[in-house]
């Protein structure tokens, strides 16, 4: 009988944390492997050990910030995964202690200046003999995968559009670190590759249609230019190209506005982030949120019409089923598009996720970054090999063995999980 190999994970009680471990323990059953669940709420993970397999888990806390504590949880572990935010300060001392102690790193970082942080510990990682894999999730992670998956129909890649999308999960609240990361991103500079170097933009300013190829989320769907990591981490591989860049968006579309209103006010300082939290969860939960925020809100759903982004029919529906508490069914997507050049003639490759929502696989973000997620851990513990250094999945991730593992992670079939579109 071969020796358990022992994953500690780090921050593990968060929705998208139990989905992964959830998701890895069913498509690992058969592996042996034991799983060491951590965060400073150990009682939220009760019922998450209590429901895998008897002696596969177990739960306990520790303080990542004590150093001796940290490297003591980690000590001779085959796979560390950090779930528990936020990545710009959590990252680095699990980074440096799974160094120190030779352990590989996993985690689902989607924060563009904790992932350049990150990058800057590349030689050191390299020098230890130590992988650490960075952004491991959906976007980023499967987007990283499909990119490099239709970079190969082409010689030379020129440009790559990554898109993601998500929707309204209903009137529940989102934690406050969630929400603070997300205004964040609504406004504030991202990192964009631009004719071979990396260049600075607004994020939420510059805007593009897709056609997406999908009814459910209309044939022409605007996305935002936004940081991310996948703009940090690909001109790595692809420094030839002359564009490379993330867009998100918010479904429907007019949350966009009430979000980029929100978060120009934070960045302003007309209001505090702590008002615009609790505006946004307020509204979120079907209440009716501070009048003092509405006035931004309202100013970000003006301009998306003033430039023609959306009707004002689009956004008095919005407004009318928001009255009615109302809330649409889940929609969401991962988009990889790829430009480039095969035996001189342009060509385009496309990756796509079928829109996420009810009767699918995938009905809440949690659910796809999750699957993601546990998708990444099947193939770590299984592909290591000589891998060394600071890896985002285009580095180390085989795309036909990914798409496998999350066929079973995602508990779909593997045409149902990604589809390929070469125009």
């Amino acid at each position: 009988m071969s020796e358990r190999k022992r994953i500690v994970y780090i921050g593990a009680a968060g929705d998208m944390s139990q989905l992964a471990i959830e998701r890895f323990a069913e498509a690992a059953a058969d592996a042996e492997w034991v799983l060491e669940l951590y965060d400073l709420r150990p009682e939220l993970l009760a019922g998450l050990v209590e429901s895998l397999p008897a002696g596969r888990a177990t739960a306990g806390s520790f303080d990542l910030f004590d150093a001796t504590a940290l490297r003591g949880a980690i000590d001779g572990a085959s796979l560390v995964v950090l779930g528990a935010g936020p990545y710009i300060r959590t990252a680095e001392p699990v980074m440096e202690a799974c160094i120190e102690k030779g352990v590989p790193y996993l985690d689902l970082d989607d924060d563009e200046a904790s992932t350049r942080l990150a990058m800057e510990m590349d030689e050191q990682a390299r020098k230890a003999g130590v992988p650490l894999f960075v952004g491991c999730g959906a976007s980023p992670g499967l987007t990283n995968v499909m990119a490099a998956d239709a970079a190969r129909d082409m010689d030379t890649v020129e440009r790559i559009d990554v898109c993601w999308c998500t929707g309204d999960e209903g009137p529940v609240p989102f934690g406050r670190a969630v929400l603070d990361h997300a205004i964040r991103g609504f406004a504030g500079p991202c990192q964009t590759w631009e004719n071979g170097h990396a260049v600075t933009h607004q994020t939420f300013v510059e805007n593009d249609v897709f056609d997406i190829g999908e009814k459910t989320l209309g044939n022409a769907y605007r996305f935002y230019e936004c940081a991310h990591p996948e703009a940090v981490t690909m001109p790595r591989r692809w420094p030839e190209a002359d564009r490379i860049r993330v867009l998100g968006a918010l479904d429907p579309p007019a949350v966009n506005g009430i979000m980029r209103g929100v978060a120009v006010a934070v960045q302003d300082q007309r209001i505090t982030m702590d008002e615009a939290i609790d505006f946004i969860n307020a509204i979120i939960c079907d209440k009716n949120g501070s009048p003092k925020v509405w006035k931004y809100a309202l100013s970000g759903l003006w301009g998306q019409v003033r430039r023609r982004e959306i009707g004002v029919g689009e956004v008095l529906t919005f407004v009318a089923n928001a009255a009615r508490k109302k809330h649409p069914d889940f929609r969401g997507t991962n988009y990889v598009r790829v430009t480039g050049r095969r035996d001189g003639e342009q060509v385009v490759s496309i990756r796509r996720v079928p829109v996420c929502g009810p009767g699918t696989a995938w009905t809440s973000m949690a659910a796809l970054t999750g699957s993601g997620t546990a998708a990444f851990m099947l193939l770590a513990i299984d592909e290591l090999g000589d891998l060394a250094g600071v890896l985002s999945p285009e580095d180390w991730a085989n795309p036909e063995k990914f798409y496998d593992a999350l066929a079973l992670t995602g508990r779909s079939p593997r045409h149902e999980v990604v589809e390929a579109l070469r125009p």
